[in-house]
């Protein structure tokens, strides 16, 4: 039996964008409950160095959206990274959601052996096979996200667990 890429992508990237999505309103009601300023946890980090959590959440919907579209040889829709509250954030989970509900499977027949082409930083390029892109990168990439996204808020206190991480299945 042999595993479409379709379903070893988008029903994942829709189960873990649920609970980003959970998570996230937890965070919010922990904010308004204790008088926080929402702004305090979108702008989280664990370094330094690294992005803030709205940063996160954006970065963990392009990979959903831009993976499923490569896979699928649709246009990868192009979205200002202008959040900067919950509500905007669970509005562009929500759009991440439907844009990749609405891609056929059949568009990701084939899709293992098909070329991607990344271009991270000119003049860099890479070349992968659907499988290796989606497996090797793809998914690696938003699971980073969704993950540092995660242990931002618990970090902070946010009373989450496994369960809200992981989403409904």
């Amino acid at each position: 039996m042999t595993l479409s890429l379709h379903a070893a992508t988008v029903p994942v990237f829709q189960q873990m964008l649920g609970g980003l999505s959970d998570v996230l309103a937890k965070a919010a009601a922990h904010a308004a409950e204790r008088k926080i300023d929402p702004e305090a946890y979108l702008k989280l980090r664990l370094f330094p160095d690294m992005f803030p959590l709205v940063r996160q959440v954006q970065i963990a919907c392009d990979f959903a959206k831009s993976v499923s579209a490569r896979l699928a040889q649709a246009e990868v829709p192009a979205w200002e990274d202008n959040e900067a509250s919950f509500d905007d954030l669970q509005a562009r989970i929500a759009r991440t959601q439907a844009f990749i509900a609405g891609l056929e499977a059949a568009a990701f027949d084939g899709a293992e052996a098909r070329e991607i082409v990344l271009r991270p930083g000119t003049p860099k390029e890479k070349r992968l096979t659907g499988q290796a892109y989606a497996l090797a990168y793809g998914l690696p990439q938003f699971f980073f996200h969704v993950t540092t996204s995660y242990a931002l808020l618990r970090h902070a206190g946010i009373e989450i667990g496994k369960r809200d991480f992981m989403g409904r299945y």
